[in-house]
């Protein structure tokens, strides 16, 4: 019965949702629509930055958020649009549609429906730990280099050039000043208002005002860019109709950058999230919950959702500690839906700008590069490289994740081709450590002592071979090796055809091979090939403690052979 129990609740995760009482459906329903007030705007800004219909964005608030936190583990994480994955659907769209048209919006749907599949199927999979081949790093470079695409996109809006590209800015008409007081004004209002009152609904706030005040100066009349009218009603169902093999194959990577930036997205949170309630983070049933999120999300006419940091962190702070908060959410964004749609008609988009420009001012951190070159200037270099490439090339902007990711897994193998091999002696703390960095003598006259901080595999066993060799070149007086196998965790194939060559080597110079420390999966693998069998030149010890005694021995007494599986 209990493992019937936990494979249910692995399916169908709300069943194990607490009861609720009064007292935690007043708490819950205050969080809720502290996040709702400030998802709504958000939302409607979003879908600009997508090039969607304006009132997708609100959209991608309901359905999604509801089936998200039906079937995902993580309890408070916020779900909906988010900067980062609505500049990547306008970003890979641009080149086959024209923002908000009706192949636009089917193609972006697609994107939604793919997303959200890969993600479904890797969660079900349990293939999570794929995701996580995209590092700090990367993911560092790529997110502030998005920022800074993301400001520039929003830059006309915010100072009065609404509608009109870069190269226009210099023609036409002079710049609408009441946009520009409307954009800087309201980034002013976000700002005070975060570092005052970050649980007070802010966004919400200044959508109000701003819309308010359009309206009381005729802001609309006078050929100001307003939201205008967006349709009420909640969502029906929407099928984006056929893809061609062409436009599949186009949509293929770009779907699956959005995967892997949204479960960035959602990680970020999730760790937080479950780290406050003392529990582990069952990143698989995430990624099954995002990704029907996602697909609910394309079903409704939306575009990508994803777990948004800063909505999730106001959930955290404004007191929710159920999934009832998000539930609490999602009834009034459906209310706003169905009847206040018409209040957002008067909100100038210079507003909108303002918004999608503050949230994104914050993901820019020029110190975390500083910090970074500190701590490792290749890593730093791979950040520097990915936050330049994702900006060069534009708007195909997820070549910039990819390239970093290939610098990273390059850096990666190129540690791993060049491992650490340094030769050991007995320092005076009593510890094994790199006896030319230190200035150590040897464990023993005519003793080649060496310690390999890596798996012996197909990328590092060259290495160690190289290092044996070389020895016994330079050493001709050569009487003993002792390799120092502790840090060694694995042995493949290829590490054992190269532990017998060195082994056959030695044998045939006389000299004695000692071994110490094998773990037991490596010693499991070089049993079974056998290259442990005992000999009159071969040696293996449980603990560097009997290796340096069995090495440090009078000369006269030598050290018993090792047997087979010792």
């Amino acid at each position: 019965m209990a493992m019937n129990r936990d494979r249910l609740l692995r399916w169908f995760p709300f069943l194990a949702w607490p009861r609720p009482d009064r007292a935690l459906l007043i708490n819950e329903a205050s969080a809720g629509i502290t996040v709702a007030l400030m998802v709504i705007p958000q939302g409607v800004a979003y879908a600009a930055l997508a090039g969607m219909p304006l009132v997708t964005g609100i959209y991608a608030a309901l359905f999604p958020a509801l089936i998200a936190v039906l079937f995902s583990s993580s309890a408070r994480l916020s779900v909906g649009p988010t900067a980062l994955t609505s500049l990547l659907v306008g970003a890979s769209l641009a080149p086959m549609a024209v923002p908000g048209s009706r192949e636009w919006v089917a193609l972006a749907v697609w994107l939604t429906l793919l997303s959200g599949g890969m993600q479904l199927l890797l969660g079900i999979a349990r293939f999570g730990w794929l995701l996580r081949l995209v590092n700090s790093p990367v993911l560092m470079g790529f997110t502030q280099g998005a920022a800074v695409l993301i400001t520039l996109s929003q830059l006309p809006a915010l100072l009065g050039f609404t509608g009109r590209a870069y190269a226009q800015l210099l023609d036409g008409p002079p710049p609408d000043y009441l946009a520009i007081a409307f954009g800087l004004g309201g980034m002013a209002m976000l700002w005070i208002g975060k570092r005052i009152a970050p649980r007070f609904p802010t966004t919400m706030a200044l959508v109000a005002v701003s819309a308010a005040l359009s309206f009381a100066v005729g802001y609309a009349l006078k050929g100001g860019a307003v939201i205008g009218a967006l349709p009420s009603g909640l969502p029906s169902f929407y099928w984006p109709g056929g893809l061609s093999t062409g436009e599949l194959g186009t949509l293929l990577l770009p779907a699956f950058l959005i995967t892997l930036v949204s479960f960035l997205e959602t990680a970020s949170s999730a760790k937080v999230d479950n780290a406050r309630a003392g529990k582990l983070w069952n990143e698989n049933q995430d990624l099954i919950g995002q990704g029907l999120g996602k697909i609910a999300s394309g079903l409704s006419g939306s575009f990508p959702t994803s777990s948004s940091f800063s909505r999730s962190a106001i959930t955290l702070y404004a007191g929710a500690k159920t999934q009832w908060a998000t539930l609490f959410s999602v009834v009034v964004v459906a209310a706003s839906l169905l009847w206040a749609m018409p209040l957002l008609f008067h909100v100038p988009q210079a507003v909108l700008a303002s918004v999608v420009v503050t949230a994104t001012l914050g993901l820019m951190k020029p110190r975390a590069f500083v910090a970074l070159w500190r701590i490792s200037r290749i890593e730093a270099a791979i950040a520097l490289g990915t936050f330049a490439l994702t900006i060069a090339t534009a708007p195909s902007i997820y070549w910039g994740v990819l390239g970093g990711l290939l610098a990273a897994l390059a850096h990666y193998m190129y540690r791993h081709l060049h491992p650490r091999i340094i030769e050991v002696g007995l320092h005076p703390d009593g510890s094994l450590r790199d006896r030319q960095l230190w200035r150590l003598p040897p464990l023993a006259p005519n003793l080649y002592a060496l310690r390999m901080d890596a798996e012996l595999d197909f990328a590092s066993a060259s290495t160690l071979e190289h290092a044996v060799t070389a020895a016994l070149a330079e050493r001709p007086g050569l009487t003993d090796v002792c390799l120092f196998a502790h840090p060694i965790n694995r042995v493949d194939l290829t590490g054992a055809e190269v532990f017998g060559n060195i082994r056959r080597l030695l044998e045939s110079q006389g000299v004695r091979l000692h071994v110490s420390g094998l773990k037991l999966p490596a010693e499991q693998v070089l049993e079974r090939a056998g290259l442990l069998k005992a000999g009159a030149l071969f040696f293996s010890y449980r603990t560097d403690a009997e290796a340096l005694a069995a090495l440090r021995a009078p000369a006269d007494v030598n050290p018993e052979p090792a047997l087979a599986g010792s």
